[in-house]
């Protein structure tokens, strides 16, 4: 029998590592690949928040390990990366999702700043991206999905290291789009918007900036994170073996209108 269009959305026999796994966004990818039958392994610095985060899941489908790492550790993700590599043999789909923001001027954002932003934002991913790339190469299949931003594409004030971060993001998905295509590695960035998650409960707490928000997206609302989950699933499976490359803005419309 021909697999239907739906079939081609299904993750069963797939492995998945997720970064930033405990809460807002990434957890609610890892939470979608492990229903579409992924064995899901959600990273996170915070053992307490991972298991707390994944407390009521419904393992019908998938499964989900934790995977405690800090991702600025070098050493301890190489050894985490290998460790799950000795476990299932290969990653399958790599979606990296952690990230930090810090927010002032130049003037007040110095370079520790930077590197702490730079380090987990772009650096992190880099190393991991490299760590599972070997292997998704001889099973000549594999899925990267990088979360970047509205910011990957647009600039602001007040938050240059994550601006310089995400506009990072969008650089190493094009080239390793270009570098690994030909392995049938599929490599994309997922571009939110304004999502209600924990990193900006201040600006959500700001009634100016939720008029703002509201009045320049063409939805007219803050993005949630169940926004997120189709086009990720999506990135992530077999209908989408012939998007590589792209930066998929998922903004309310945002963008398209600035």
């Amino acid at each position: 029998m021909n697999p239907t269009a739906l079939d081609q959305f299904r993750l069963i026999g797939r492995t998945a590592l997720v970064t930033g796994a405990s809460g807002g966004i990434g957890h609610a990818i890892a939470r979608a690949l492990c229903e579409a039958g992924a064995k899901v392994y959600l990273g996170s610095r915070s053992e307490s928040r991972l298991e707390n985060a994944m407390s009521g899941w419904n393992f019908e489908a998938g499964s989900a390990e934790p995977w405690i790492v800090d991702l600025l550790d070098k050493r301890a993700c190489e050894n985490g990366i290998a460790k799950i590599m000795g476990e299932t043999g290969s990653v399958d789909i790599l979606v990296n999702c952690a990230g930090v923001i810090t927010r002032g001027s130049i003037d007040e954002q110095d370079s520790a700043c930077w590197n702490d932003v730079l380090g987990a934002n772009l650096s992190a991913p880099y190393r991991l991206c490299r760590a599972v790339a070997p292997a998704m190469r001889s099973m000549g299949w594999g899925r990267i999905l990088n979360i970047g931003s509205v910011l990957s594409v647009e600039g602001k004030r007040n938050a240059l290291p994550y601006i310089v971060s995400k506009h990072g993001i969008a650089g190493l998905t094009r080239a390793l789009a270009a570098e690994l295509g030909p392995d049938k590695i599929c490599v994309n960035a997922l571009c939110p918007g304004y999502v209600r998650t924990d990193i900006n409960t201040a600006l959500q707490q700001d009634p100016e900036f939720n008029a703002r928000i509201e009045s320049s997206t063409p939805c007219g609302r803050w993005g949630t994170v169940e926004d997120i989950v189709g086009p990720a699933l999506f990135l992530c499976s077999d209908a989408a073996a012939y998007v590589n490359g792209h930066l998929l803005l998922v903004d309310g419309g945002m963008t398209a209108t600035h």
